[in-house]
């Protein structure tokens, strides 16, 4: 899976991160026990502060997406495991929260109930595959960096030739 990065764009940088992997978590590309790459090397592939790759990691381990294991980095996190029961709930209500705020918002610009449930129906069946005629969300062109595994060393160390070719690329190979 890559990741991209579009500074251009209104959505903070972290949030960017997060989301794709939460959306490859969705869409199976990112499986539990897979790991994911070192805030530091996902930050300089991307060509972004550290920080914000570690920003971007903590707010998925708050919302239960991913745990870290010290030194071993983040993992994603099985959606079955027990310890995970409290962020589900938590997530939960979050994202209950949030589509009230989008249903008030909606609401506010004018829209019917009926719309808004339509708009959302349609959203969800985006998210969940079952409409084929529904458009992908657009993805940032800028940097890319895989996620998934550990990342491919910047001197190609260790990595095929496909791997390096895309390296220096400006993009990462994980292998499966």
């Amino acid at each position: 899976m890559l990741i991209a990065v579009d500074a251009a764009a209104a959505e903070p940088l972290y949030l960017q991160i997060r989301n794709q992997i939460v959306a490859g978590i969705a869409t199976g590309q990112l499986e539990p026990g897979q790991s994911l790459p070192s805030v530091r090397s996902l930050a300089s592939d991307l060509g972004i502060n550290l920080h914000t790759v570690n920003k971007a990691y903590a707010v998925l381990r708050d919302e239960g997406y991913v745990r870290m294991r010290g030194r071993a980095g983040a993992v994603i996190a099985d959606p079955a495991a027990a310890d995970r029961a409290d962020a589900d709930a938590s997530a939960q209500v979050k994202m209950e929260d949030d589509l009230f705020k989008l249903a008030l918002a909606f609401r506010a610009r004018g829209g019917a109930r009926g719309q808004f449930l339509e708009a959302a129906a349609a959203q969800a069946a985006r998210a969940y595959g079952v409409m084929e005629d529904a458009e992908p969300a657009p993805r940032p062109t800028r940097k890319k960096k895989a996620a998934g595994g550990s990342s491919v060393a910047a001197a190609g160390a260790g990595t095929s030739s496909v791997a390096g070719a895309a390296a220096a690329a400006g993009e990462a190979v994980v292998p499966q």
